[in-house]
């Protein structure tokens, strides 16, 4: 079964810039049902055949969407997140980086107890291949199959998949968590959903410096998770006192290096690929 997201969700788009317009456009190529857009200022006009509208209210009191697709400026992003919570919508893949994490707290506070899932921000989204797209990722590099992709790092989601699918291994669903201190969804999150899914056979679980989700992700993969894992932490080269790319990678008190993230998967039973080339390999391998 799809994770999240099929070819039957209703998405609405918060956000119609230039990037907002492209990615649309490609989502619904890949399948995405399209049925809004919500852009102050754009109410009652047309793009690309979805009706638009000023606020995310109109939009879920006429399209009835129950899923958002967030492009939105930073400095605008979490209020918009804010209002797809609001409007009780079961999925936001919010793409937008650059988001104040004190912005996101609020985002998080919102979160809890509500009807809603957010997926990012700062993230590439969501993919179920040959069903629906729900994000930035290249559709033509994904190939319907049965392994499950969650990364911190859109990049090397990418470059996993394009591995897998050059192997003539297909995938379930690839999700992109993001790299910022305050997300939506976390690997145990994903890892939980994988592990009841019975379409999903085999897991690739990319982290990065930073933090401790991989150890805590590693952790919970011990004793629970049956299928096999194949894991890999990127900034391993990293000079000590640099920051990755992500601001979620950032390494404090000695905690969240890469060697205490290997040794912790390892110590779970997930196989840590050597390089990010040998991801599909590693797998392959495996299963």
């Amino acid at each position: 079964m799809s994770i999240l997201v099929d070819e039957t969700s209703r998405v609405v788009v918060q956000g119609l810039g230039r990037a907002g317009l492209f990615h649309a456009e490609q989502c619904i190529r890949f399948g995405a049902n399209v049925v809004a857009g919500v852009h102050p200022g754009r109410g009652g006009s047309e793009a690309l055949g979805f009706p638009v509208f000023d606020t995310m209210r109109e939009a879920v009191a006429e399209a009835r969407p129950d899923a958002s697709l967030a492009f939105v400026p930073a400095a605008g992003a979490a209020d918009a997140v804010l209002e797809a919570i609001e409007a009780e919508l079961a999925l936001v893949a919010c793409i937008t980086e650059g988001i104040p994490a004190r912005d996101m707290v609020r985002v998080a506070d919102a979160l809890r107890g509500s009807a809603t899932r957010l997926i990012g921000p700062n993230c590439p989204g969501v993919i179920s291949p040959g069903k629906c797209k729900l994000g930035i990722m290249p559709g033509h590099i994904h190939k319907p199959g049965s392994v499950g992709v969650v990364s911190r790092s859109g990049t090397l989601t990418y470059e996993a998949v394009g591995q897998l699918s050059s192997l003539g291994i297909g995938q379930s669903t690839c999700i992109g968590i993001g790299g910022d201190p305050v997300i939506g969804t976390n690997f145990i999150d994903v890892l939980e959903m994988f592990n009841e899914d019975s379409d999903t056979t085999g897991i690739i679980m990319i982290g990065e410096i930073g933090g401790t989700a991989e150890e805590q992700a590693a952790e919970f993969v011990k004793g629970r998770v049956k299928k096999p894992i194949v894991g890999f932490i990127a900034g391993a080269t990293a000079p000590p006192g640099r920051r990755m790319g992500h601001a979620g990678a950032i390494i404090s008190g000695g905690k969240g290096t890469a060697a205490e993230k290997q040794a912790a998967m390892e110590a779970a039973g997930i196989a840590v690929a050597p390089t990010p080339a040998d991801l599909g390999s590693t797998l392959a391998a495996l299963i």
